[in-house]
């Protein structure tokens, strides 16, 4: 009787131990697929990283040119900057306050023009060709503007930290006649707010300033 085998259930050849079985091929297939589908999803982030970069380093910006405090003066800015950042940040002109960065408190205020801004909410691409005074070009060389000085005789501050845009508010309160009484003057200088609660020697002040004394 013969003892040979069929050809289909003949066990693996000797000479070839190193073949890969069904199994073996599934299982590396598999693992190879994952990985490719892995290393896919890891980089997409990174590309849209690196897209997200470039945009941030290339901000829109614009050169305008405008006088402050008697100086021309042309800057190149990002179109979002505000007028207080570029005076704080570009030019170190520190004396307009960043108080609440919302229009509320008036510790910005500066004139544009002649007339009061909070220059929180002002572009500064919004600016060109105009004339622009801070409280450190209200004076005339070392002499005080009167209201500065009026500030100081009536001592209409405390903490300080308002002052500036008290002041420059209260200069255009004057140049625009609203001095008519103590109740006006309130009127129109509501939107400067004082922590310290010296509202009293501040309208005195104006008071003092708009009599010419």
């Amino acid at each position: 009787m013969s003892t040979e085998l069929p050809d289909s259930a003949a066990p693996p050849s000797a000479e070839h131990p190193s073949a890969p079985t069904r199994r073996t091929f599934i299982a590396t297939t598999t693992v190879i697929g994952g990985a490719a589908l892995a290393g896919g999803l890891v980089a997409a982030p990174v590309a849209l990283g690196t897209e997200e970069t470039v945009a941030a380093e290339a901000p829109p910006g614009s050169r305008v040119s405008l006088t402050v405090n008697g100086v021309r003066r042309t800057v190149t800015v990002d179109n979002r900057t505000s007028l207080l950042d570029l005076l704080r940040e570009r030019l170190g002109l520190t004396g307009a306050k960043k108080g609440c960065n919302a229009g509320a408190c008036g510790a910005c205020t500066v004139l544009v023009d002649g007339r009061r801004v909070n220059s929180c909410l002002t572009l500064a691409v919004r600016l060109e060709g105009a004339e622009v005074t801070t409280i450190e070009g209200l004076e005339k060389g070392e002499r005080l503007h009167p209201l500065q000085q009026a500030f100081i005789d009536q001592d209409a501050f405390q903490c300080g930290f308002c002052t500036p845009g008290q002041i420059l508010s209260g200069a255009a309160c004057i140049q625009e006649g609203h001095t008519g009484s103590s109740e006006e003057i309130r009127e129109w200088m509501s939107g400067n707010l004082c922590r310290c609660g010296c509202y009293v020697k501040i309208v005195r002040a104006v008071e003092q300033t708009a009599r010419g004394n």
